[in-house]
């Protein structure tokens, strides 16, 4: 072996780690925010994170990717630490399927249909079907399918690489010698885990294993205390990623180390130990790359099965190794974790429901400061100025993080989720601000002792019921992802333009007929614009909806297009609107 089967040793390594990213990053577009609806839903139970756990690091073929989300959804508050230990379990199940794929490596035979199954025959077509996806598919699920299949003949690739780099080692004496001090079990742990930590990839460490195998000098004997190792290897990731995160965050990670640690000691113990006593004959037969894949799942499923009814007791250590310190306060949890960045259809996910929590927020500041209009209260205007801060917050974290996923590569719906939280987060901001105003009013009549007259009074309680019911159908077809009642803002909205005008109106013939004062004017002007701006705002909301659930980003064509009357359904929820929320209109002073 010479210089030249050391560069395509890393050459392969590098095809074969490049491959797993692709195929992964297409396997995340193509699952999309699911993944973080499944997993708020599916961790009741052991048994259901178990098969999560197992069918996500499937999807996105690294479990190393999986504890790293869970680390970022803990920190973040979204899941709690019970809810990681089996999605973690199952997670190193899930991991297993890799080994197996690569394991087609190893086949042999002349027989076509044997030959079909080799990597280096089916491969380039997989590459040529997902390269001709990606440059003609005009649907994103399609060109995500295509680097799927794009990502896995790399990956397959740098398989068949380092198989052919290290063949050469099949002659040599000396790896033959190298190869007697990993009859230690010990040793062959220790490489295992130090290898794997280095790469950070159980999927390539093993593959290396599966391709070295290929030259007949591996013997199960020395494989099943690597493959223990690797298992140990992989959580140095996860260790990673908790730095500078909250406690529970930490103890995701202590987790996932106590599982591969407790199962590789109970293992080594149990099967050497019965070892002493039975002399295994297969110990000392050479094993090819399925036979790695057969000891690789053997020892993740057993261990899974040992500890899966030992979930809160794992809990508990985690709890015992990361101690909660005497007197310090709680710890906040994290807005949204950069480290869900790393999978960006979860972040997305999670940005959309951090501003479904900014839209109810701005709905119940408005309510707040609409009712200091009546009966005004320190304490209430005080709850209004908080939440207008937290508002603040909301769109400041919200839009860094959404302007740094912008960047990434995204499936079409998840661009259009972006476009769609980034046009409406500035609105709720803005409906925090018009809160803010509000109160400022109702304090200017609570200070001056002002008293709105019978006709004033029952006109404004028109407009703020109208006012109030914009907003909750603005929330909630926002957070119901429901168009048919977004669509009811848009006329809604030009209902309460017609109330702001004929209040207006009929104010200043209250005016000229001596009924009213132009200090009144002025603070009835005040309320009436910012109820109007309020409104307004919704209504960007809902056709911001609209036009992401269509992708076709026409704002003034739409709006244009239902004030002129032309829609048959807008007219007729205009006209019901009208009908709830009406004033008489006064005439002028004759």
């Amino acid at each position: 072996m010479d210089i030249f089967s050391l560069i395509t040793l890393c050459g392969g390594l590098a095809f074969f780690l490049f491959g797993m990213s692709t195929m992964s990053s297409g396997l995340e577009k193509l699952a999309g925010g699911r993944l973080e609806q499944l997993l708020k839903r599916m961790t009741s139970n052991r048994f259901k994170s178990l098969l999560l756990g197992a069918g996500i690091t499937i999807a996105i073929q690294s479990s190393s990717a999986m504890t790293v989300m869970l680390v970022g959804l803990v920190n973040s508050g979204i899941m709690q630490l019970g809810q990681t230990v089996g999605v973690i379990m199952g997670s190193n199940v899930g991991t297993t399927l890799t080994a197996w794929i690569l394991s087609l490596s190893g086949i042999e035979g002349d027989t076509v249909w044997l030959k079909l199954l080799k990597p280096e025959v089916f491969s380039p077509v997989v590459a040529l079907a997902g390269v001709i996806l990606i440059m003609s598919a005009k649907r994103s699920r399609l060109r995500s399918a295509g680097s799927i299949m794009v990502g896995f003949a790399v990956l397959m690739t740098g398989m068949d690489l380092m198989k052919n780099a290290v063949s050469p080692l099949a002659d040599m004496p000396e790896f033959a010698s190298i190869l007697t001090a990993f009859t230690n079990p010990f040793l062959g742990v220790v490489v295992g885990a130090v290898f794997t930590g280095i790469i950070q990839s159980s999927a390539a460490s093993v593959g290396i294993l599966q391709a070295l195998s290929l030259t007949g000098g591996i013997t199960y004997g020395m494989a099943l205390p690597i493959i223990m190792g690797q298992n140990i290897g992989t959580c140095v990731t996860a260790l990673l990623s908790s730095i500078g995160v909250n406690r529970n965050a930490r103890r995701v990670s202590v987790i996932h180390i106590s599982f591969n640690l407790i199962g590789t000691a109970v293992f080594m113990a149990a099967f050497y130990g019965s070892d002493l006593f039975f002399q295994y004959a297969f110990m000392d037969i050479p094993i090819g790359p399925a036979g790695v894949a057969m000891l690789h799942s053997i020892f993740n499923v057993a261990t899974t099965v040992l500890l899966l009814p030992f979930t809160r007791q794992l809990e508990k250590l985690a709890y015992l190794v990361v101690r909660e310190d005497a007197g310090e306060q709680e710890e906040k949890f994290t807005f949204v974790d950069q480290r869900l960045l790393a999978t960006p259809s979860v972040a997305i996910a999670e940005c959309a429901s951090k501003t479904v929590d900014m839209a109810r927020l701005a709905e119940t500041t408005i309510l707040r400061s609409l009712s200091l209009l009546g009966a005004y209260d320190e304490k209430t205007a005080e709850e209004v100025i908080a939440n207008e801060d937290r508002l603040d917050l909301y769109e400041d974290q919200l839009g860094t993080l959404l302007v740094q996923l912008s960047g990434k590569a995204l499936s079409d719906e998840d661009s259009r989720n972006i476009s769609q939280q980034l046009h409406t987060i500035g609105d709720f901001e803005r409906i925090g601000d018009h809160a803010v105003n509000l109160l400022k009013t109702a304090k200017e009549i609570d200070e001056k002792r002002i008293q709105f007259s019978g006709a004033a009074s029952e006109e404004l309680r028109v407009l703020l019921g109208a006012l109030k019911e914009i907003l909750s159908v603005t929330t909630r077809a926002f957070a119901q992802g429901d168009l048919s009642m977004a669509a009811r803002v848009e006329p809604l909205e030009q209902v309460i333009d017609g109330l702001v005008a004929d209040i207006k109106s009929n104010h200043i013939a209250r005016l000229q007929r001596g009924h009213c004062t132009i200090e009144m004017g002025f603070i009835l002007s005040d309320l009436l614009t910012n109820c109007e701006r309020v409104s307004d705002h919704c209504s960007n909301i809902a056709v911001a909806q609209i036009e992401t659930a269509l992708n076709a980003y026409q704002a003034h064509e739409y709006l244009n297009a239902l004030k002129t009357g032309g829609d048959a359904a807008f007219r007729s929820i205009f006209d019901s609107y009208r009908q709830q929320f009406t004033v008489k209109k006064e005439g002028a002073a004759g």
